[in-house]
């Protein structure tokens, strides 16, 4: 399941107070997607690690009480106790948890309780884990506890990344990039060794490096370190060629002359789609640069524009473009 169709599933379960279970390979963005539902549904997150706890840290510590005269249970403060508020409680890396601990999440899940608690009525649950091949510490889930989630699983989606990473503004170089090495989004082997590979979460630790003006020469390493060696020496050959760029304004205004290396012409396809956000004119002027290209590069120019939420319909030059590329649109 792609994330965007994961979210508005959650929302709906979510709604409905059905427990869900989201599946997915570790830094696929399976926490962040639970936490922006809940801020797109205006709704308090609670982010409860099962596995930091202890069976009774759940159900709470048993006191006596002396005006009852018996024992009572002391529910933990760190679950919500507002009865009017509203939230998703989520229970993340829930099959990290030894089984004891997993034990005292049945009836939190099915009954909405455990001990003297009560879950608010306005809160929902939603666990999330990494699956048993992926090389984590996981315990297997005990089949009456399995049985009271409706299970999904997420999936890595190049086309995905690139909407989120336009809208947290991702570099264009990196977007260019993963556009140019789709399989390097996510390569996970779990029977591999490997410490570091490329992960949706792991690139985004290497967004923020290029950003952070760190030393060339220690750039390679520290880039290695995030998503393995041989993705960061693609990168950082890819970025290589960004250098031999022809100036954009240059190029827009008619002067020098367009890359014909692929991995160049990706990331000048990026570039020119940051550049056309900027407003009418600029769009025009890319349109009109994008019918020099090659076809398959045009059609990516386009698709890119659109990515970001540009109306080609709106273009002076779109009519033009479209007669010349048709038969690349059929």
């Amino acid at each position: 399941m792609k994330a965007s169709q994961l979210a508005r599933t959650l929302q709906h379960l979510v709604e409905e107070k059905l427990p869900a279970f989201v599946w997915g390979p570790p830094g696929i963005g399976k926490s962040s997607i639970v936490a922006q539902t809940a801020q797109s549904m205006g709704v308090e997150f609670l982010d409860l690690r099962l596995a930091l706890l202890d069976p009774t840290d759940l159900k709470g510590i048993p006191f006596f009480d002396p005006e009852s005269r018996q024992g009572v249970w002391a529910p933990p403060s760190f679950l919500p106790s507002d009865r009017d508020s509203r939230g998703i409680l989520f229970l993340d890396e829930i099959n990290s948890a030894p089984p004891a601990v997993q034990a005292s999440a049945y009836q939190l899940v099915l009954d909405r309780r455990v001990g003297e608690y009560e879950l608010p009525e306005g809160w929902s649950i939603v666990a999330a884990g990494n699956r048993e091949n992926d090389r984590g510490v996981v315990y297997r889930m005990p089949p009456p506890l399995a049985n009271r989630f409706v299970h999904l699983e997420l999936e890595a989606d190049l086309e995905e990344w690139k909407a989120w990473a336009r809208q947290t503004g991702v570099g264009a170089e990196l977007i260019a990039y993963l556009s140019f090495e789709p399989d390097r989004l996510f390569a996970f082997e779990p029977q591999s060794g490997e410490k570091a590979f490329p992960t949706p979460r792991s690139w985004s630790f290497v967004d923020r490096m290029l950003r952070s003006g760190l030393e060339r020469e220690a750039l390679l390493e520290t880039v290695a370190g995030a998503v393995g060696r041989e993705a960061a020496v693609g990168l950082l050959s890819f970025l290589q060629v960004a250098q031999t760029l022809p100036e954009l304004d240059g190029l827009l205004a008619g002067e020098g002359e367009l890359p014909e290396d692929p991995r160049a012409l990706t990331i000048l396809v990026h570039a020119l789609a940051q550049k056309a956000a900027r407003g009418p004119e600029e769009l025009d002027r890319v349109l009109k640069l994008s019918m020099e290209m090659p076809g398959e590069f045009a059609v990516m120019q386009v698709r890119e524009l659109q990515g970001r939420g540009l109306e080609m319909e709106e273009s002076d030059v779109w009519g033009e473009w479209v007669e010349r590329f048709a038969y690349l649109l059929e």
